[in-house]
């Protein structure tokens, strides 16, 4: 996770004093996704020190702000470098940046940008003139998939252990049984996990705009309340027993507690939430979900020492 690059000035092509000054995060990503989008352009970019987090999340965190975008302005020697007192910043860093105060205390405007980086060449031909599509931030299916795959990998790692741990209760709890039995709850329980994980950190962003509620851990409990489901109904027949009925209902909470808690890590990646919204939507959500899980665990335990 240590992808930065150096807070400062840097020049992107030959620019002059009358170049135009682009402002970004230190976030190498969002960097080099700006030079990218600017083939054959001189301009100066301005990288702020928001501790390698993107634009977005550091305007929500406050690093993308106003006073770091001041203090570089100064630290830079900008003013010395460039005859105007333009800058142009990414539309996402709105949240953090106060435009009347960098005018005030810098002498700088602020000019906002579009929201994509591949919209800067038309924007800086027009004039500094964005268009309506410009300044809209879509999420479409390309770009939650594209999220994925470093949240499952995570999510794996602790899920592995869990696994681990369950295998070994059975294994252990059940020895008595015979191995074949013991193995056989082992890999379900593991593979329940990995089915919880999978619904969501793949399932829920790629339906997100098609399930029930606005939160997302609510989204995260409808899908997992339908895998739940389905998983269930392909073990019923292990379920006719007090022993079974335990771990199926154990299941049935488990699963989606998981899967809501494993939803709310795409809540960064929507435009419906904030800092605050987030943390309103953990004060409830995050109780229900542990809760959720111990009784479900207390379910499970029964099940390996009920006949």
């Amino acid at each position: 996770m240590h992808y930065v690059v150096e807070p400062g000035l840097y020049a992107l092509g030959t620019p002059d004093e009358k170049s135009p000054v682009m402002v970004t995060a230190n976030y190498k990503m969002s960097f080099d996704r700006l030079r990218v989008a600017l083939p054959g352009r001189n301009v100066w970019i301005l990288v702020l020190d928001t501790k390698g987090i993107n634009v977005w999340c550091a305007a929500g965190k406050g690093t993308f702000g106003t006073l770091e975008l001041v203090s570089r302005i100064d630290s830079s020697g900008l003013m010395q470098i460039v005859s105007h007192r333009e800058l142009i910043l990414p539309q996402l860093g709105g949240p953090g940046v106060a435009a009347h105060e960098v005018k005030k205390l810098s002498g700088f405007k602020v000019i906002y940008g579009p929201i994509r980086a591949e919209d800067l060449p038309a924007f800086l031909d027009a004039g500094l003139k964005a268009t309506p599509q410009m300044r809209i931030k879509t999420f479409p299916i390309g770009e939650r998939i594209a999220l994925i795959p470093i949240e499952l990998v995570a999510a794996l790692k602790a899920g592995l252990i869990l696994m681990a741990i369950l295998f070994l209760i059975t294994f252990f709890g059940r020895a008595g049984e015979g191995w074949a039995n013991a193995l056989h709850q082992g890999l379900f329980s593991a593979l329940a996990i990995l089915i919880a994980i999978l619904s969501g950190a793949v399932l829920t962003p790629a339906l997100l705009p098609w399930l029930p509620g606005r939160a997302f851990s609510i989204k995260g409990v409808s899908v997992g309340l339908f895998v739940a489901l389905l998983f269930v109904f392909f073990r019923w027949s292990d379920g006719i027993t007090l022993a079974g009925h335990f771990e199926m209902l154990a299941w049935f909470l488990i699963i989606p507690a998981l899967s809501a808690f494993m939803a709310m890590n795409f809540t960064g990646a929507s435009t419906y939430t904030s800092l605050s919204g987030v943390r309103k939507e953990m004060r409830w959500a995050v109780p229900f979900q542990i809760g959720a899980g111990i009784i479900g665990f207390i379910l499970w335990l029964g099940s390996i020492f009920t006949t």
